[in-house]
């Protein structure tokens, strides 16, 4: 199956076209709590630069990706260039208040608000209500005050094109789904080669006509950076035991010649439930990497070993301590 990742599809019901690869720029906020290290400003302003010089025309991000600097490097190079590419699309999202925990109306608004500043925008294409499972109550994001209200009313005021839901945990994710009429989602680290965690949700979404972008499908950098020498697993640093699925995988990509990183890549670009594949980056050369890879000569007989490979089902991330930064 041949893949090309400067592709452009409709994303879903929302109008908007995007590449079916999508650069997510998270790592460029400096986060070594999640990623394992760090990223300086100009390093971070140098990925943008090649992500907009990049045949992709969409990224992704959010407020508190690295306490706001993921935002802060990509205004900044917005702003020296006078705006955003023509027909790019940027997603970010919502967040709620990260001393407080608290979610609600306001604090969404105040967000957006923080947002549009710091991007140099006066909309944000794709917006997302961010991670509501670690909101100091449910009830403050769901209710007629809360942060999906918000959320679908700046929709209507024309601060947003679209507006998705992007979560981890599929057990709080599916029933806002069900209940609230979102154009897209994100999940993350729970479709991959060794993990399929979303597949349910992934499947409602698609008969209900949302968008499916499928981030993280290197299950945190490991299936990228390779589990010799990263000895982390979702974010957290992880025992050979649980790494073990990952060397399953490196050890039939090495019979085949192939990339780990291109076939994790592909895996996701392949299922026709997503519409695009979010890839984060920390560096430019990355960016062309990223394409190599999507683009890299799997053999079907390859494919056959991989996709007979057992799997987990449950959260991945079912014992993280999140952090943004």
């Amino acid at each position: 199956m041949k893949i090309d990742p400067i592709e452009k599809v409709a994303l879903g019901k929302t109008g908007l076209s995007v590449s079916r690869l999508c650069f997510g720029l998270g790592p460029i906020g400096d986060m070594p709590d999640t990623y394992g290290y760090k990223v300086d400003a100009e390093r971070g302003r140098e990925t943008v630069r090649a992500v907009f010089d990049s045949p992709v025309n969409f990224l992704d991000t959010s407020r508190n990706y690295g306490f706001g600097r993921s935002e802060e490097r990509i205004g900044e190079v917005i702003r020296e260039r006078g705006g955003i590419p023509e027909g790019f699309v940027i997603s970010s999202k919502l967040d709620r208040d990260m001393e407080t925990t608290k979610f609600d109306g306001a604090r969404a608004r105040r967000s957006l608000e923080e947002s549009l500043k710091t991007l140099n925008v006066s909309k944000i294409q794709l917006l997302h209500v961010h991670d509501p499972e670690y909101a100091s109550s449910l009830s403050d994001v769901t209710g007629p005050k809360g942060a999906l209200a918000e959320l679908f009313r700046m929709k209507e005021e024309g601060l947003a094109d679209a507006v998705g839901l992007a979560a981890g945990r599929v057990d709080i994710m599916l029933p806002l789904l069900k209940d609230w009429d979102f154009d897209a989602l994100i999940t993350h680290n729970r479709f991959t080669l060794v993990n399929r965690n979303a597949e349910e949700m992934m499947d409602y979404a698609t008969a209900k006509g949302i968008a499916v972008l499928n981030a993280a499908p290197y299950a945190g950098g490991v299936l990228a950076k390779g589990s010799a020498t990263h000895k982390r697993y979702v974010y957290q640093v992880a025992s050979a035991e649980t790494l073990e699925p990952v060397a399953r995988v490196e050890r039939i990509c090495a019979k085949h010649g192939i990339p780990p990183g291109a076939a994790a890549l592909q895996f996701s670009m392949r299922d026709p439930r997503v519409a695009s594949t979010v890839c984060g980056v920390s560096k430019p050369e990355r960016i062309t990497q990223t394409i190599e890879w999507a683009r890299f000569p799997i053999p079907q007989a390859a494919w056959d070993e991989l996709m007979a490979l057992p799997y987990e089902a449950g959260d991945p991330e079912a014992t993280r301590v999140y952090s943004p930064g």
